[in-house]
């Protein structure tokens, strides 16, 4: 994807950037009802909002980026979908970087609606980054891709994520269409057009990491389209040539461990953002309890990724 337009930095620079000051952690803003229960809060928007802007107070200037999850906010109607807009100003005015989880995937003007929404400058629901899901084909993500890259902003693509129906679609083979002209005999004989699918070997998973990949090439220190590949299982993919950021939830609670993760994403060459949430959020609402959580999460992060650098 080309630089930002205007002449502003990239989101592939500005990750890059974060990362190296803060680490590659990434924190979800994920308000269960059920840990809004735990924080002593109503299951409303006024709860809704104490929850997020206290994570986002206290998370500010310790991650590289946060990743609220939109659907929590979405459940509680406009006055939900405004505490949203409130956390993004909050992280803007932070300096905090935000990949906003909205998972949006579909066609022509309606992907150009989404990308209005998410990633274009003067949307009050504008994020550094979003997650898009690719399977209406890749093709189908372009207008966010031309958003994205007009406005300095990024994407990750789900590739290979950690739920298990994901891999009915996901590991299947692809399959590349081929048209061809066939007689068919009836009572007379006509031409028919019959479509036909040749197999090339690669997953699905693969076949998007590969359309990423494309995306990134000759972007340094690396490109703004990242993938989406879940850290709790053998994710199967070669990552090498991506040239960008590989998001991987499952970090705590769902069961991906640290050390996981250094020997699973050892091949990438971007950068890989361990995904945690749980794990952080259920330490509030006192916010030094949540940023010793994630101070004790990076600690165990780098500490993983020198042993498998010490062992390879």
């Amino acid at each position: 994807m080309s630089p930002a337009a205007g002449g502003g930095a990239p989101f592939g620079r500005r990750l890059a950037n974060a990362v190296a000051e803060h680490g590659p952690l990434c924190v979800g803003i994920d308000p269960h009802r059920e840990l809004l229960a735990a924080w002593g809060l109503a299951d409303d928007p006024v709860g809704l909002e104490r929850f997020a802007r206290g994570v986002m107070a206290a998370l500010a200037g310790e991650v590289a980026l946060v990743k609220p999850q939109s659907a929590f906010f979405e459940r509680h109607g406009s006055a939900g979908v405004a505490v949203l807009e409130r956390v993004l100003a909050d992280a803007r005015e932070a300096g905090t970087l935000v990949l906003l989880d909205v998972k949006r995937g579909d066609i022509g003007s309606t992907m150009g609606g989404y990308a209005d929404a998410y990633l274009s400058d003067g949307s009050p629901l504008a994020a550094d980054a979003v997650t898009l899901s690719p399977y209406l084909g890749f093709g189908s993500l372009a207008p966010a891709l031309t958003a994205a890259a007009g406005s300095g902003r990024g994407v990750f693509v789900l590739a290979r994520t950690s739920n298990p129906d994901g891999a009915q679609v996901q590991t299947a083979q692809v399959q590349t269409a081929r048209v061809q002209t066939a007689r068919v005999q009836t009572a007379q004989v006509q031409t028919a057009r019959v479509q036909l699918a040749d197999r090339d070997g690669r997953s699905v998973a693969q076949a998007m990491v590969d359309a990423a990949a494309a995306e990134n090439t000759g972007c340094t220190p690396m490109g703004d389209v990242g993938v989406v590949v879940g850290a709790t299982h053998e994710h199967g993919l070669e990552l090498s040539g991506l040239n960008g950021p590989v998001l991987a939830p499952g970090l705590g609670a769902q069961g991906g461990t640290p050390a996981d993760l250094a020997v699973r994403f050892a091949d990438v060459t971007g950068v890989v953002l361990p995904s945690v949430s749980r794990a952080v959020l259920e330490k509030g609402p006192d916010q030094a309890a949540l940023r010793a959580a994630v101070r004790t999460w990076q600690l165990e992060l780098a500490g993983a990724t020198e042993q498998a650098g010490a062992t390879q």
